[in-house]
């Protein structure tokens, strides 16, 4: 595995655009759905900084990812499919992110801290055999897409969560949850100051600008601060 940098450019537009709401739970394609998302990340993490390309075997990939080759297998094909990868026609160990542009729609996602002894920590529980892993993983590219740069956080409703991600509003909870037992992002409160009884869900990936959240930033943060990503 290269070297892996703070956090890396990742292509956003088709997240945007609803792209998450294709990666569904079904008896025969859960498991490889979230095997697809689990991959994507390791890819993204190793793509070159100025052309979006990335060189990795799939030994490392299945390092970092903790799947097997036949699961990281399916999982490149549902990227593949879905026009989110393509693969270089000079061997299966490159990767290329579709719509990679350094100057525009890409967003900022972890990738160094998130790593122990070459593997992407957060997932090595995975097992591939619960929608809440799905539904978690989903969040976690939507909050990427979403993350406002100047609060270290993505604010969004459970109405909107559900319209990007077709996450049903009932099993956010579960998959934020595992989002932070897995320790990949974490849910802030944010007190309103113009409602008393205002208070708003804002969630922060792990690994990123660690130094800037509610400890740091104080209780003074409102979250009318968020309306312009909240789309509530």
């Amino acid at each position: 595995m290269k070297s892996l940098q703070k956090w890396v450019r990742l292509p956003s537009a088709w997240i945007e655009e609803g792209g998450l709401r294709k990666f569904v739970w079904e008896k025969e394609v859960g498991g490889d759905n979230i095997a697809a998302l689990m991959a994507l990340m390791a890819i993204a993490h190793n793509a070159d900084a100025e052309t979006g390309e990335s060189h990795i075997t799939y030994d490392v990939l299945c390092k970092a990812t903790s799947l097997s080759r036949s699961k990281l297998s399916n999982g490149l094909d549902i990227l593949d499919e879905l026009e989110i990868i393509d693969r270089a026609s000079n061997g299966r160990s490159t990767y290329q992110l579709r719509n990679y542009d350094r100057d525009g729609g890409w967003a900022m996602l972890p990738a160094k801290r998130l790593y122990a002894n070459g593997r992407i920590a957060g997932l090595t529980e995975f097992r591939l055999r619960s929608v809440t892993e799905l539904n978690a993983l989903k969040l976690y590219f939507l909050f990427v897409a979403r993350r406002g740069r100047d609060t270290n956080m993505a604010n969004i409703s459970f109405l909107k969560i559900n319209e990007y991600t077709g996450v049903d509003p009932a099993k956010i909870k579960a998959a934020t949850s595992l989002l932070a037992s897995s320790s990949l992002a974490y849910i802030e409160r944010i007190p309103s100051r113009t409602n008393d009884m205002g208070v708003s869900n804002a969630y922060r990936l792990a690994g990123l600008e660690a130094y800037r959240h509610m400890g740091t930033r104080g209780r003074g943060q409102d979250a009318t601060d968020f309306d312009w990503l909240s789309d509530t």
